[in-house]
């Protein structure tokens, strides 16, 4: 589909272009890391606000939707969790390795799920990627927050330190800040919208630059078990699953088809960020999602194809 293309080709020209600078040292690594900052803690969170506070959320199937995706994810991370002492013991992934395995295939990549619904289905296709946005984000970053606590060496911490690390999240707070914006605020000035808009915009591409800067093409041209594992369960399963639960919940038509678009697209960028952030292996997760978002040219039309 030409949609596809057309929003996945340029996400991975981006992603060469960040590898190219950081390649070059046209890009220095003290700015590399205030990019970074300034991506995870100010541009998505005003995507997701921005997304969130706009969608038209009373003319879509919130609940299944948001159910099918949501049950997805929960299966697809009961499966890794069950792999982990098999890909320990046989495969000698350690934890902050299997962290990276772990976002790969549970995460999605906003930006071209917006982008691709959109295309197709305009402002319903939308609202339904913010419907997902308001499932997916806070789930996927309690998952993610958990596995870096158990298995890339972090310090145990208390129950109470845990709660205060989920809620001062930005992708956390955002998500909440955009309902509250959608479902209960009047609306606010235009003014402050169209900074909060111009803010997201620049989340899709300084958070694509900052995964191709750390790429390392010379691993990523000989794939290894994380790698064709991640892209399998991620490209191929995630959306299979997510088709079950929705096909269960009554979900049909274009509604369906935007559920397979958010769970069919490549793992997110934001991924990167956080493995940076949390002791992860960020040169692991930069390789499965520049990977992910080759093969999803073509295994994305193919999933729409098949199970839409």
């Amino acid at each position: 589909m030409s949609a596809v293309f057309a929003s996945l080709i340029p996400t991975f020209l981006i992603i060469a272009t960040g590898w190219l600078c950081r390649t070059t040292n046209f890009v220095s690594e003290q700015q590399w890391a205030g990019l970074e900052r300034a991506t995870y803690v100010i541009f998505f969170p005003a995507l997701i606000i921005d997304t969130l506070a706009r969608a038209d959320l009373a003319s879509v199937p919130v609940l299944g939707v948001g159910g099918a995706l949501v049950g997805s994810i929960l299966l697809m991370a009961s499966l890794m969790l069950a792999l982990r002492p098999l890909l320990e013991r046989y495969a000698g992934i350690d934890g902050p390795s299997f962290t990276s395995i772990f976002q790969g295939a549970t995460r999605w990549n906003t930006f071209v799920g917006l982008a691709v619904a959109g295309s197709l289905f305009g402002q319903r296709g939308i609202a339904l990627i913010a419907v997902a946005i308001a499932a997916m984000v806070p789930l996927l970053n309690l998952l993610a927050f958990y596995v870096f606590i158990r298995f890339a060496g972090r310090p145990k911490e208390s129950p109470w330190a845990i709660l205060r690390s989920f809620v001062t999240n930005p992708f956390i707070w955002s998500c909440a800040i955009g309902l509250l914006l959608n479902l209960v605020v009047p609306p606010l000035p235009k003014p402050i919208m169209v900074y909060v808009d111009l803010l997201g915009r620049a989340a899709l591409a300084a958070g694509l630059l900052i995964v191709g800067a750390g790429l390392d093409i010379r691993r990523l041209a000989k794939p290894g078990l994380p790698h064709v594992l991640t892209a399998t369960l991620k490209l191929v399963l995630m959306p299979v699953m997510a088709v079950f639960f929705a096909r269960f919940a009554g979900v049909s038509g274009n509604d369906l088809i935007v559920t397979i678009v958010a769970a069919s697209v490549p793992s997110a960028a934001a991924a990167y960020v956080l493995a940076r952030q949390m002791g992860g292996n960020a040169g692991l997760m930069a390789e499965i999602l520049t990977l992910q978002t080759l093969l999803a040219l073509g295994t994305m039309p193919l999933m729409i194809t098949l199970l839409g």
